[in-house]
């Protein structure tokens, strides 16, 4: 079963942009996971724009299911990370100025600080995953510094939206990451600017085993509730595994 992490950042934007105490992103992952989410994804920022260290202290003791915490490699970060013990750490890059995550994380380029994060936290029993663009180099590079996990940055194809040859060059881009990954051992999760109108093609990717969907799930749930947005979204990832199974597009 593919999995879906609902992150639920942008239920934090909507209270920070009044420094309230309403909508708690607490309630919203609680009523994910009673909708069928596998697991809640927070990113807490170095600007703390919208999750807050309480946020992940309430959310580390009432997640049922799996707790991602993505963050910058930074010494905060790790330490925070090592006390709070989630499941999953998913290391992306960050600026302050970008309004969202605009790339994936350069591993190819990295420094022995981020072999160095990546160990730490394993040897701390959490899963590692690195979000990264569909590059072969960066994947072998991501093996190479002992990830468990990459995070396959899916804005590129999001973006295409109706050009179908930007759009197909794009998928074909994260068909042959995905694939050479799971050559090197890594776990495959996706995620980035998927919506309800592109994810149904996301699953067909080979050996995926994790979608990260936010913006997209908490923007349909101001309309229908919480619950309602993660059935609606667990059903169509059901709907396409089930084309898979029956011999439809894609590989397993």
């Amino acid at each position: 079963m593919i999995a879906l992490h609902v992150n639920v950042d942008h239920v934090a934007t909507v209270r920070q942009a009044r420094r309230a105490s309403e909508p708690d992103p607490v309630t919203a992952a609680a009523l994910a996971e009673v909708a069928g989410a596998n697991g809640i994804t927070v990113h807490l920022r170095e600007d703390r724009r919208h999750i807050q260290d309480r946020d992940v202290r309430v959310l580390r003791e009432t997640v049922q299911t799996v707790l991602n915490l993505e963050m910058a490699t930074t010494a905060e970060m790790l330490k925070f990370a090592i006390q709070i013990q989630p499941e999953v750490v998913t290391l992306v890059p960050e600026k302050r100025e970008e309004v969202t995550t605009e790339g994936g994380l350069d591993v190819v380029g990295g420094r022995d600080d981020l072999r160095k994060a990546i160990g730490e936290l394993r040897d701390k029993g959490m899963r590692v995953s690195l979000f990264i663009d569909p590059d072969i180099e960066q994947i072998q590079s991501s093996a190479k510094f002992g990830a468990t996990d990459i995070e396959l940055h899916t804005g590129p194809y999001a973006h295409a939206k109706a050009n179908t040859e930007i759009l197909s060059q794009a998928y074909q881009k994260l068909e042959s990451a995905a694939l050479e990954a799971h050559r090197l051992g890594l776990q495959v999760n996706a995620g980035h600017g998927l919506t309800y109108q592109n994810t149904q093609l996301i699953c067909h990717l080979p050996h995926l085993r994790e979608l990260n969907i936010g913006h997209s799930i908490i923007s349909r749930s101001i309309i229908v509730g919480v619950g309602q947005a993660v059935r609606e979204m667990r059903d169509l990832i059901n709907h396409q595994e089930l084309r898979l199974g029956s011999g439809g597009l894609g590989t397993s």
